[in-house]
């Protein structure tokens, strides 16, 4: 049998980001069975390097280190050097990820760890420059750190593998180890709605809020005080319910500064739409380059959500263009979304994105459009970038009219006109590199997205890029036989199992688009993953979600992901799911599993809530009891699907209903047949029980809690019943029912 390590074996690989480094001197092994046997049989360590093809310092290190014939042969000789996509291993990346963060207090990518054969890590560190660079805080160089581990792993081994093991044990106590069970619920209340949003079931978002604010930068807009600044949706999200909930306008305040911060900031592409993945300063000004799925998923739904909130059409407008930025730019012609855009092209950060003075007058015909397009995006000789300039907004639209003496309107035309000349100019300049891959976890956020936009922004087109998008992914990741879901798929090939990621943003992607059309199929995929879910990767004993489901791979720890990063939390996403998903097969176990990994964490929760977010919010809304919008009575299409009757559309299109289950269902019960056989249930679930048409006509019920309104035909008025009509709020923070004999009003069952 051929030795694998005696030569470079990335080319066999389909991902772009292991594709990148096939040509390297370095003999790069994928993670897998040979490579992991070859480490054992040769007793070499293993030197682990993690990144992705957008990664800026992941080329750099590659370009000083890895294409390097003399750094190359010290790792071919000394270790086995193994390569990993953090996009397609998620696992891997949150193992040593954590043990970098706990040892170094950071992390980032690349990732670089040094490992025992059997996996254990020793020594850790993210980019390493290929000399010792003292500018960097004096850190070590690449080829020194392998050297010295090639001589201590002969000289001083004992004491290598005493640390190997330390390290080990931290972090299972870290990501696998959890509390007790029997905590307390960390919102530490009773089901049940009031009205101020911080006290009782409003405690815990009004913890979050409190956190937040305290976080944030008042000047500058974001979080913390200097750089880099990511824009972290959730907490924007938590600031913008706490808003709807107790009326805090310093919440409001602090989340639309930030949204407005991030919109005219150079982290947003003020060209093509969409937005990089972090600023490097306080400031938003300049980014770094690279654009992720994920960012312009979850970036858009609290812009809708603030424009629902505020009314103010700058957030649609952002939400749309960065919309149409994923269509134009992410989409797979069959419908599934790519993963991430390069930072670099033409061997330069940011050159794609960056402009000079003269390079907009070349690019508008007009002299004044060119002058005013400069003045407006703060183009200038020196520039802010390396001698060019990232478009910012640096002048309004008042300040502009004023200073050229022409109309408020006819700014506006000429910046638009100069936006499409700058658009098309920028079309000929060599484009930064496409990662192809399509994952389900980061399509399930797209495809959540996606549906949100066509109902908020009342425009269909955004709505059939998400079933396009959900059912690229059922068609070629999702096993209907097995009932198991792929991770990543890219030019036919498929590879990987899923993660809790993936079967918990998907199956959010796909129960956002049943409650936006009404289609049962859609409910019926969620069902479906969410039973995968509970199945495989919750742990009752444990009373936790598992990143990694209970038959995949051992690693050297079973990780949790229970912290918010560049993407929410898959336990927290996963709890919310299953609560909202119990009313609809309340024998699953849903609820039972999302109650006790809330419970389990309800101190971690308490304790560190801006890191944990996705679960605090997931707690608040067990608290409060869940939100029922069920909608009754319009006609069933072909396929399952319900006309949702165009007032109630507009009614849930501007109206702010952060954990709102949606439900659209035929008229009456005898017409249910056909969903409960999709469904796989004998009778109608308790969403839907006693809820039919009323007198011929659309009807929608609402319940808040364990109190519903009493049947309608306007959505609004079902709302406006909470607020006031029948004092529904006040009679629940009594523990009571506020129905009473002719209010008009029903107890939940």
């Amino acid at each position: 049998m051929d030795d694998p390590l005696a030569r470079n074996r990335l080319d066999g690989e389909a991902s772009p980001y292991l594709r990148q480094h096939a040509d390297n001197p370095v003999h790069w092994q994928p993670w897998d069975e040979a490579a992991l046997t070859a480490a054992r049989a040769t007793d070499r360590p293993i030197f682990l390097s993690v990144g992705y093809s957008a990664c800026h310092w992941c080329h750099v290190m590659a370009e000083e280190s890895f294409e390097d014939e003399g750094v190359a042969s010290v790792l071919n000789e000394s270790f086995v050097p193994i390569k990993v996509d953090r996009e397609e291993r998620p696992d891997l990346d949150r193992v040593y990820q954590t043990i970098c963060q706990l040892v170094t207090g950071g992390g980032g990518w690349p990732l670089s760890v040094w490992l025992t054969p059997d996996g254990k890590p020793f020594y850790v560190g993210t980019y390493f420059p290929k000399r010792a660079d003292d500018r960097r805080g004096n850190v070590p160089g690449f080829a020194d750190v392998c050297r010295s581990f090639a001589e201590s792993w002969e000289t001083d081994r004992e004491e290598i593998e005493n640390r190997a093991q330390q390290w080990t044990d931290a972090l299972r106590d870290e990501l696998e180890t959890t509390p007790a069970s029997g905590e307390s619920d960390p919102t530490a209340a009773e089901p049940g709605p009031t009205s101020d949003g911080t006290g009782e079931a409003g405690e815990l978002l009004g913890t979050v809020a409190k956190a937040a604010l305290r976080a944030t930068d008042r000047e500058h807009g974001g979080f913390g005080s200097g750089g880099p600044k990511f824009p972290q949706p959730g907490r924007i999200e938590a600031l913008l319910r706490s808003y709807a909930y107790s009326g805090s306008e310093e919440a409001l305040s602090a989340a639309t500064a930030t949204l407005d911060a991030m919109a005219a900031g150079g982290l947003y592409d003020h060209v093509g739409g969409g937005f990089h993945r972090y600023a490097t300063d306080r400031e938003w000004t300049i980014p770094h380059f690279e654009k992720m799925l994920y960012d312009n998923a979850e970036l858009p739904r609290v812009y809708l959500a603030a424009y629902q909130l505020t009314g103010r059409e700058s957030y649609a407008t952002i939400a749309r263009e960065t919309f149409d930025f994923l269509e134009r730019e992410f989409r797979h012609a069959d419908g599934g979304f790519f993963s991430t855009l390069d930072a670099r092209s033409e061997g330069e950060e940011g050159r794609f994105y960056v402009w000079t003075p003269a390079e907009v007058e070349a690019a508008i015909d007009d002299e004044f459009t060119a002058e005013l397009a400069c003045d407006r995006f703060g183009v200038t000789e020196g520039g802010n970038f390396e001698g060019s300039t990232v478009l910012t907004i640096e002048s309004s639209i008042p300040d502009l009219a004023s200073a050229y003496d022409i109309s408020e309107p006819a700014v506006v035309d000429r910046l638009e006109d100069a936006r499409a000349a700058l658009f098309e100019s920028r079309e000929s300049r060599v484009r930064p590199a496409r990662d192809e891959k399509v994952l389900a976890s980061w399509n399930g956020l797209a495809i959540s997205a996606l549906a949100r936009g066509g109902l908020v922004l009342g425009d269909d087109a955004y709505t059939r890029l998400a079933a396009e998008a959900l059912s690229f992914v059922r068609e070629h990741l999702w096993d209907a036989e097995d009932r198991r879901l792929a991770r990543r798929y890219k030019d036919g090939d498929v590879k990987g199992e899923g993660y809790l990621d993936d079967y918990a943003f998907l199956a959010r992607g796909a129960l956002d688009l049943y409650a936006v059309t009404g289609a049962v199929d859609h409910l019926a995929f969620a069902l479906d993953l969410a039973r995968v879910v509970v199945g495989e990767f919750y742990d009752a004993d444990a009373g936790t979600l598992y990143l990694t489901p209970a038959g995949g791979e051992s690693l050297v720890t079973r990780p949790q992901e229970l912290l918010d990063q560049s993407t929410p939390s898959s336990a927290g996403v996963a709890a919310s799911l299953l609560s909202d998903l119990d009313a609809f097969a309340p024998q699953a176990g849903f609820a039972e599993a999302a109650g006790a990994v809330l419970d389990t964490h309800a101190d971690r929760i308490r304790g560190r809530p801006l890191e944990h977010v996705s679960l605090a919010l997931a707690a608040d809304e067990r608290s409060r009891g869940g939100t029922e919008v069920v909608l009754a009575g319009a006609s069933t299409a072909e396929g399952g699907t319900i006309h949702v009757p165009e007032p109630f559309r507009e009614s849930l299109a501007t109206t702010y209903l952060p954990h709102a289950v949606v439900s659209p269902r035929p008229a009456t019960d005898e017409d249910l047949g056909e969903w409960l056989g999709a469904l796989g249930l004998s009778e109608a679930p308790p969403v839907w029980a006693n809820r039919e048409r009323r007198d011929g006509e659309p009807t929608v019920y609402v319940c808040e809690g364990r109190t519903c309104s009493p049947p309608t035909h306007s959505l609004s008025e079902a709302l406006a019943w909470f607020e006031g009509g029948s004092g529904g709020r006040a009679a629940i923070d009594d523990g009571e029912s506020s129905w009473t004999p002719g209010d008009g009003g029903e107890e939940r069952p």
